[in-house]
C-alpha cells in the first residue's frame, strides 16, 4: 500500500559546508512539513528564507542526513520515481538556447511517448512547436520547460517560481489543470511563489518559511479557519481580509503581513548579532551619496 504522506519532513535542518573545515553556514533549521497525497501547499517566505533550498532537498538534489522522506522513501539515497521539480535555472543552461526546434526539443526528452499529455500541455502553454529556442522570449522559453517538465505523469511537483515569467491567462490555465492532475490522479504540488493575486481559491495549504524555519502549524490549512485566523493575524489584517475593496487578495494580505512580521526579525537578528542592520543605506566608511559621486562621469 502507498504512503499516504507526499511530503514528510520532521525536523530539518541543513547547511552548506564552508572551506577549511569550518562549521557549515546554517540555511534550513527545524523544518517541518507534512502533505497527504492530493495536496496543493504554496510556500511562502522572503527572499533568503530557504525555498529553494527546501525544494531541492525534497528533489534529492542536496545531501542532508535529516528525516526528510518523500513518497514514502528517503529524498536522497532512495529518491523515489514520480518526483518532478521545476526550477528557475533551467533557463541559463545554454543547450535550451541554442538553435534548437520545440518539436525537435520535446522528442529528444520523451515527448513521443506521452503524446496525449504533451499535447495537452502544448494547448494549456499556447506553445508552438516550429519556434526556436534561441529566438523565442524568456516567457516562452518557461512554457517550453514547463511542457518538457510534466508532460510525463508525476506524484510530486516540487515548483520554484517558473510561473513568474508567463502571462497571466496562460499562468491561470496551468494552474487550473495542476488543481486537476491533484483532484482526479491524487498529485501533490508544493509551490513557491511571490505571486499571490489570483490564487485564493488555488492552495488547500499554506507553509511560512521564516530565516530558514517553519513556523508552526506547519501546513496551516487554507483558507484559514476562524479560530487559527485570529490566533495567527492581528486584527488589522482580518479587516482587511474582509474588505472588499481591499488592494489584492485574501492571500495578499496574509503574504504581506507574514513578509513584514519576517524582516522585522531578520532586522532584529542583525542588530543582536553585529549592532546594526546590515541592508539597504549604509552611513558607515562612505555614504551612498559619496559613493555614487565618486563614480560620477558626468563632470
Amino acid at each position: 500500500m502507498a504512503d499516504s504522506k507526499a511530503i514528510d519532513v520532521v525536523d530539518l535542518d541543513f547547511g552548506y559546508a564552508k572551506l577549511h573545515g569550518l562549521d557549515p553556514v546554517p540555511v534550513l533549521q527545524g523544518v517541518n512539513l507534512t502533505l497527504a497525497r492530493g495536496s496543493r501547499c504554496l510556500l511562502i517566505g522572503a527572499n533568503g528564507a530557504g525555498k529553494s533550498t527546501l525544494l531541492q532537498i525534497l528533489a534529492g538534489k542536496r545531501l542532508t542526513r535529516s528525516n526528510a522522506r518523500v513518497l514514502g522513501n528517503e529524498v536522497f539515497f532512495n529518491t523515489p520515481q514520480g518526483v518532478t521539480y521545476l526550477g528557475t535555472e533551467w533557463a541559463t543552461n545554454p543547450v535550451v538556447r541554442s538553435d534548437l526546434e520545440v518539436s525537435h526539443f520535446l522528442d529528444s526528452v520523451g515527448g513521443y511517448r506521452y503524446k496525449e499529455r504533451r499535447d495537452k500541455l502544448l494547448d494549456i502553454l499556447d506553445v508552438d512547436l516550429s519556434w526556436h529556442m534561441h529566438q523565442v522570449s524568456d516567457g516562452e522559453r518557461r512554457r517550453v520547460q514547463i511542457v518538457s517538465g510534466l508532460m510525463a505523469p508525476w506524484d510530486l511537483l516540487l515548483l520554484d517560481e517558473v510561473t513568474v515569467d508567463l502571462d497571466v491567462l496562460v499562468r491561470s490555465r496551468l494552474l487550473d489543470w495542476l488543481a486537476e492532475e491533484t483532484t482526479t490522479r491524487g498529485a501533490t504540488v508544493l509551490y513557491a511563489t511571490h505571486i499571490f493575486d489570483g490564487l485564493d481559491q488555488w492552495p488547500t495549504h499554506l507553509c511560512h518559511l521564516q530565516l530558514g524555519s517553519t513556523l508552526p502549524p506547519s501546513p496551516m490549512p487554507w483558507p484559514l479557519p476562524a479560530s487559527l485566523a485570529a490566533d495567527l493575524l492581528p486584527e488589522e489584517v482580518l479587516t482587511r481580509m474582509d474588505d472588499p475593496n481591499r488592494r489584492g487578495s485574501r492571500l495578499l494580505e496574509v503574504a504581506l503581513h507574514w513578509l513584514v512580521v519576517d524582516r522585522r526579525e531578520r532586522v532584529d537578528r542583525e542588530i543582536a548579532e553585529s549592532g546594526r542592520e546590515k541592508r539597504g543605506a549604509q552611513e558607515a566608511n562612505i555614504s551612498s551619496e559619496a559613493f555614487y559621486r565618486k563614480y560620477d562621469y558626468s563632470h
